[in-house]
């Protein structure tokens, strides 16, 4: 199947109300295993990718290694394949561009893209991040691959307090919308948990909302209900596969 193919198909997958779940991996096993599975796409977390070659998160590990681990992944199984891409390791809507067309090169269909200033502090500002992801559309547009864009945004996860996160919906939609005219194909919501508040973020937001699950979060029937299109699990599989593997060297 084409990679243009592979992401037409990726994109219908997101269906608010009947959520495509991916359970995050860091490699190519991890992949063939999910394929084996059944899964219908696979997608890798950064903190898991960066952390399984020894990495901390951030735009830690090399840019080309990412993408080589990318490749292989894309070599291995037939599903599509969507990249966890941080800020895509550039500040500049060119250098953005640069970045997102060796990605698709690399195999992949899909990036997160987040809104954070990765290494610094705060959130880019709506129409800076914006000019972002219309570079990386205008990059994907010349590679012929119609890349699913997964504008993240990490204002209810850099605010810990989840009182507060009620005061953060009228920005985060805002940011959606601008997100969404910009050519984001996906709104992404980690840290968001309560379900009032996923719910009005899902009927205020035209693009499809991806939650990622926690510790606090709805089960996936209960997201479903919301009107969740996406449901991610971040590092979780990555935190799990590595206690049981510290538990059973103990054994």
């Amino acid at each position: 199947m084409s990679q243009a193919r592979k992401a037409l198909d990726f994109a219908k997958l997101h269906v608010p109300g009947q959520p495509l779940v991916l359970y995050n991996i860091w490699d190519a096993g991890g992949a063939k295993v999910m394929a084996k599975a059944g899964a219908k796409a696979v997608a890798t977390g950064s903190w898991s990718v960066a952390a399984a070659q020894g990495y901390p998160d951030g735009e830690k590990i090399p840019m080309a290694f990412l993408l080589q681990i990318a490749g292989r992944i894309a070599e291995t199984v037939e599903l599509p394949l969507t990249v966890d891409f941080e800020g895509c390791y550039a500040e500049a809507p060119d250098e953005v561009a640069a970045n997102v067309t060796r990605v698709i090169e690399a195999g992949a269909i899909g990036i997160n893209f987040e809104d954070q200033i990765v290494g610094g502090e705060g959130l880019h500002s709506i129409d800076a991040q914006s000019a972002r992801i219309a570079a990386a559309r205008q990059a994907a547009e010349a590679t012929g691959v119609p890349l699913f864009i997964n504008a993240r945004t990490d204002l209810f996860l850099k605010e810990k307090d989840a009182g507060k996160h009620e005061s953060l919906v009228a920005e985060a939609t805002a940011r959606a919308a601008a997100y969404a005219e910009a050519g984001a194909s996906g709104f992404f919501v980690p840290g968001l948990t309560d379900p009032a508040l996923i719910r009005s973020v899902c009927e205020a937001v035209t693009l499809p909302v991806n939650c990622m699950m926690k510790e606090g979060a709805p089960s996936s029937d209960e997201m479903a209900a919301l009107g969740v299109a996406r449901i991610s699990h971040g590092p979780g599989p990555y935190f799990t596969a590595m206690a049981d593997l510290a538990k059973r060297a103990q054994v």
